[in-house]
């Protein structure tokens, strides 16, 4: 299951982003996944949860966003919607075509929570009068 190995990825990436913004918790993670992607994203929300143990995106909720398979036609010059298993021009229907969309693990977003506000600490010098 190589979901898993994603999964730490994933949590990976998300743990410089929450460090990078001072976050001290994720609390959802967007994901678009293609078809194509050789992800099975009911495996990826099952290694989830183990993947995200004892980091800051543990209880996060992981969303998963199916990407649509999308091909630009080489003949007509048109982008069109395509099926995983028929990567030909929706409009004309020719097969020399370029897949545009389908294919991606893509990291859509991250809701973080703000990081702890604990007021500095005042020096003892600072609050005595002298």
């Amino acid at each position: 299951m190589h979901e898993l190995a994603i999964c730490q990825a994933l949590i990976d990436q998300v743990t410089s982003v929450a460090r990078s913004n001072g976050a001290r918790k994720v609390s959802e993670i967007l994901l678009d996944i293609g078809p194509l992607a050789g992800v099975e994203p009911d495996l990826l929300a099952n290694a989830f949860p183990v993947a995200s143990a004892g980091t800051v995106a543990e209880g996060a909720v992981l969303n998963v966003t199916p990407a649509p398979v999308r091909v630009w036609c080489r003949s007509c010059e048109l982008e069109s919607d395509a099926k995983v298993n028929r990567l030909v021009c929706g409009q004309c229907g020719d097969w020399r075509t370029e897949l545009r969309s389908g294919d991606e693990l893509l990291l859509r977003s991250v809701v973080l929570e703000d990081a702890k506000s604990d007021p500095p600490a005042r020096r003892p010098e600072e609050n005595e009068n002298v």
